[in-house]
């Protein structure tokens, strides 16, 4: 297939990318590398083609991007939570304007189909464990807000203008090229550069939240799985079901620990129920958080 993927050299997109050359799939990607590095596509820079784009500019000049493109992964996005309260405007402009600019480029391609990265900050504080994909959707900041919008462009579109489109909401997400201190805001990303620079590990509030930690290269599976599936205007859960406490997190890293003050609207409890996604796309997660901590470590002390 020709693959186009939004936000290709950031901390997922290189990871999708990797794997579908490994499959051997045609790879083409759109990053600004406001956030991406080059560096994260160093391995296979000479078997894909890489393009330098703004997706919130000149929407026409955009289009010629997708020409004969089979599947579209959008994974560009601002997604710093802290940000996102300090300027929403930029979020806005980009995961909402920016993602309408790239159903617009993929409908007038006649892509196959379009994959968006949704988030699980859509759902806030529920009353019921684990989150189904029906639960009344709460985002508590505006990257969540902004995250929501763009999937329900794409579930419009998918229904109103005959686009294939799935989108996936991703829990957190964890591994390789993960680590960033002005980029993805994970607890790992944090965590990993602190150990790194030898600093104490910050953990917000009293460390015992939990959320449901998935590794990287089952995010990968899910997403090439709904590209390959038959399903439209469907939105899925990619988490792995258990949920970890933060401090469970920070005990298996290693090092001292300072708290801080619990943040405003910190939600107590993520899970994901997977359910749906094992079921109608024979996906499930298979790397266990024991095992990515492993290899995530084994990384930054090589």
């Amino acid at each position: 297939m020709r693959c186009l993927i939004t936000g290709g050299a950031g901390f997922i997109g290189s990871n999708l990318a990797d794997q579908l050359v490994k499959l051997g799939h045609n790879v083409h990607i759109l990053d600004n590398l406001s956030l991406g590095k080059l560096s994260n596509l160093e391995q296979i820079q000479n078997k894909i083609q890489f393009n330098k784009v703004n997706i919130c500019e000149n929407e026409k000049e955009l289009e010629k991007y997708f020409s004969n493109i089979d599947w579209v992964f959008h994974l560009a996005g601002l997604v710093n939570t802290e940000e996102s309260i300090r300027n929403p405007k930029d979020f806005f402009n980009t995961n909402v304007n920016g993602t309408k600019n790239i159903l617009k480029a993929a409908k007038n391609a006649n892509v196959k189909k379009f994959i968006y990265s949704a988030s699980a900050s859509c759902y806030g504080e529920v009353k019921k464990y684990p989150i189904n994909e029906n639960v009344e959707t709460d985002p508590k900041n505006p990257y969540a807000e902004t995250k929501l919008i763009g999937e329900q462009q794409v579930i419009n579109w998918s229904k109103n203008f005959s686009l294939p489109a799935v989108s996936l909401r991703f829990f957190n997400v964890y591994g390789p090229r993960s680590i960033s201190k002005k980029g993805y805001g994970a607890v790992f990303s944090i965590f990993l550069s602190q150990k790194i620079s030898k600093e104490p590990l910050t953990i917000v509030g009293d460390g015992n939240q939990t959320r449901d930690f998935v590794y990287v290269n089952d995010v990968v599976e899910a997403m090439i799985s709904a590209a390959k599936s038959k399903r439209e205007s469907s939105i899925y859960n990619v988490g792995t079901g258990k949920e970890v406490t933060i401090n469970k997190i920070a005990n298996i890293i290693g090092g001292k620990k300072v708290f801080l003050p619990k943040r405003p609207q910190e939600i107590e409890r993520s899970v994901a129920d997977i359910s749906k996604i094992k079921s109608e796309l024979d996906w499930k997660p298979k790397i266990q958080i024991e095992e990515g901590l492993k290899i995530l470590l084994n990384n930054i002390n090589t």
